[in-house]
């Protein structure tokens, strides 16, 4: 009996292995840290993401490792004894498929005040293959990018099954998951669950429009649902714009391990020696505030780093589709600039059915691809329209679709090897259209001379509308090998990339809309060659107000392209007040979708003083700091937010009712951002014909805002408000 106890103790001793920690490394913002620790071993261990600590020092204790609990590596890959879903899998020229990744080094600069950049290099313990973890910390945002490279000296070409860009270790009772999804007209729908054992995938598969139905962003909140201004939150943004992979796993262990990055399915990636791979950038934030934190420091480093001209204020938009769609001549054009300039638009957008030679784009089905201006509808061209708008006083921008094209065009039947297919399959067709392959890089410049020739049409073309309609399904490339096939996801990426890289350098001024059948590209690899994006072809107010809560928790206002829309809804046939349409437009960047000529009597002095009225505060909305008060998602049929400005002397004040409320209730809601010693004066505006609050043309003290609150009187389904907060001596 004493051999055996003794046997067994021995035993439990080498199941427990202690591991002596030689350094400890972080990256920093002014609140956050992320630290992980090098071992004796060499081994890169994550040990922390979370609130800013001023001494490391605590994690030079030594680490406990067990077979049941081994330690979470800052970049686990296939191999050891993790069980856990690998950020790495890889095929060496010999067959073996493991890797053990060691430290190397570890390198951090200041790319400027703001900037850090820090570079952990790793290597593979038996093979010459090289890891490297990049980071760039923006401090005053509290946000940390994350991507990776690979490369190797190996003799032959590895393979590489996964690599993904980021990896997060959490340590806590629950874990809640705040994800994104929906379909075309109903995008960035918010959904909570809470984490179960086992693995939670969000993916697509799509190729193309990626973000439509499942979005590459995710917030996690721990022991508890998300709460707006309190608790643990942390986040996660994929700067990607093709196939994507978010893992959650929780394991035995009570750990929730987070792999996010490039979709594998069908994209293993040949790596002939002496080449790199980069993985798109993972943005991180974490705030111990709540989730509307989060979302502050996601808009201020978006405006800032991942938006063009994030600073300029964005002009309002009358956009032709819901007007015309593509039954309109040159007349009728004319009659929308001329509407739009007596509104007091500053930009005419002209979108889909403007071009086609043989084959004019009179309807979906053809055209596409043939980008020369049709003629009978437009007789003195592109360049007449947009002079004419210029001398209206407004500006011209022109809708266009490059990596598409119809089988009923010139460019298909002049270049059939350019069309996305797979062997002897006939091309999937979808939407009446084909997908160029932009692997090819014929096509790639296909595409930036298409951009090319139709921003000569006119010096006075200030707008380019680029959207993309479709899917990539059955995916071939007659320009890449036979042997890599699999990289068509990750090489099409990478030459839309180049091409947006190209044009922006060419028209630096150029303010270009990021559109996908809505909002199907709504992720931070495209979006920092834009100025903005269409969040959804769903104009009606009732769903925008949806899904621009769901678009806010990543992406800011001024990127969030919200139009009136006629009434009854061209996609909902849903009937709503103006004054509702209009306020809810007033809460992203404005603009106009419907048929002016349709707006009537009183009505037009409305629409012309709320357009005024938004260029006044469109500052505070488009550059403010976003407080989300009410979410559409409570059973309690309200929803309201407001922007403050950063000095916090104005602040715009959005409230909308969506259901029945008796004559007893009254919406109030402590209002947030605020200082509690100014003054504030409240002016309704955008007022209908009752006023919505007494507290109109009062002045309240910052303190009372934040902690009473404004009573309003919103009793019917589809009121809404609108007040402005100006500070006063």
């Amino acid at each position: 009996m004493k051999k055996l106890f003794l046997f067994l103790f021995l035993l439990s001793s080498t199941l427990v292995c202690g591991q002596v920690v030689r350094q400890n490394l972080s990256v920093s913002t002014e609140n956050t840290v992320m630290v992980f620790s090098v071992t004796e071993s060499d081994e890169l261990i994550y040990r922390y993401y979370g609130n800013k600590l001023q001494n490391l020092d605590a994690f030079s204790y030594e680490l406990q490792r067990t077979p049941h609990q081994p330690l979470p590596v800052a970049y686990p890959s296939f191999g050891g004894i993790a069980s856990i879903i690998p950020a790495l899998k890889l095929t060496h020229a010999d067959g073996v498929m493991i890797s053990e990744l060691k430290f190397s080094e570890i390198s951090t600069t200041a790319v400027d005040a703001n900037v850090t950049e820090t570079v952990i290099r790793m290597k593979d313990r038996c093979y010459d293959i090289d890891v490297v973890l990049h980071f760039k910390a923006y401090l005053k945002e509290d946000v940390i990018a994350q991507y990776v490279t690979i490369s190797h000296r190996e003799k032959g070409n590895i393979k590489v099954e996964n690599l993904a860009s980021g990896y997060l270790n959490l340590h806590a009772d629950h874990y809640y998951l705040t994800h994104f999804a929906g379909a075309w007209a109903d995008e960035m729908g918010w959904q909570e669950e809470l984490l179960t054992r086992g693995v939670k995938s969000i993916e697509s598969i799509k190729g193309v429009r990626t973000a439509q139905t499942e979005n590459p962003s995710f917030l996690i909140s721990v022991d508890g649902k998300a709460e707006e201004y309190a608790g643990d939150v942390y986040a996660g943004a994929l700067a990607w714009s093709s196939n994507y992979k978010l893992s959650f796993q929780l394991s035995e262990s009570g750990c929730l391990d987070v792999v996010a990055g490039m979709n594998p399915f069908a994209s293993t990636l040949t790596i002939e020696p002496g080449r790199e791979i980069k993985t798109p950038e993972m943005i991180w934030s974490y705030s111990h505030n709540g989730k509307n934190r989060i979302s502050q420091n996601f808009h201020s480093w978006s405006r800032r780093y991942a938006l063009a001209h994030g600073d300029d204020l964005r002009p309002i938009v009358l956009n032709s589709w819901e007007g015309v769609y593509m039954k309109f001549d040159e007349q009728a054009i004319l009659s929308l600039i001329d509407d739009a300039a007596e509104y007091g638009v500053e930009m005419f957008v002209l979108d889909d059915g403007w071009f086609g030679g043989k084959y004019p784009r009179d309807k979906a089905d053809s055209g596409l691809g043939d980008w020369m201006v049709n003629k009978r509808k437009l007789p003195h061209g592109i360049g007449y329209l947009a002079d004419y708008a210029v001398k209206k006083g407004i500006r011209f921008g022109l809708w266009i679709e490059p990596e598409m094209v119809n089988p009923r065009s010139e460019l298909a039947e002049k270049h059939p090897e350019w069309i996305v297919k797979t062997g002897k399959y006939t091309p999937y067709l979808e939407r009446n259209q084909w997908l160029l392959d932009l692997s090819n890089p014929e096509v790639q410049r296909f595409v930036e001379k298409t951009f090319d020739d139709v921003v000569a049409m006119s010096p006075n073309i200030s707008y380019i509308k680029w959207d993309a309609n479709r899917h990539a399904n059955n995916v071939g490339s007659s320009y890449l090998p036979v042997e890599k096939q699999s990289h068509f996801w990750y090489e099409y990426t990478q030459g839309l990339y180049s091409v947006y890289e190209k044009l922006r350098n060419k028209y630096p001024d150029l303010i270009i809309q990021l559109c996908s059948s809505g909002g199907g590209r709504v992720d931070y690899g495209a979006l920092k060659y834009h100025d903005e994006f269409w969040a959804s072809d769903n104009t009606n107010a009732v769903n925008r107000i949806y899904i621009q809560y769901g678009t806010s928790h990543f992406f800011p206002a001024i990127a969030i392209g919200s139009h009136i829309s006629s009434s009854p809804n061209h996609q909902t046939g849903m009937p709503l007040p103006l004054k509702f349409r209009v306020d809810v437009a007033m809460s992203g960047r404005l603009g106009m979708e419907l048929q002016p000529q349709d707006i009537k009597g009183k009505d037009i002095v409305f629409v012309k003083r709320a357009v005024e009225t938004y260029k006044e505060v469109r500052s505070v909305i488009q550059h403010g700091d976003l407080f989300r008060l009410k979410s559409p998602y409570d059973s309690t049929d309200w929803a309201s937010l407001m922007y403050v400005s950063s000095v916090q002397n104005k602040a715009v004040y959005f409230v909308y009712s969506l259901g029945y409320h008796n004559r007893h209730q009254f919406y109030t809601e402590k209002l947030k951002g605020l200082s509690p010693d100014k003054r504030y004066k409240v002016t309704e505006i955008n007022k209908g014909n009752k006023s919505a609050s007494s507290a109109a043309g009062k002045v309240f003290m910052g303190e009372y805002l934040m902690n009473v609150g404004i009573q309003l009187n919103l009793s019917k389904p589809y009121e809404s408000a609108v007040l402005l907060l100006e500070e006063v001596e």
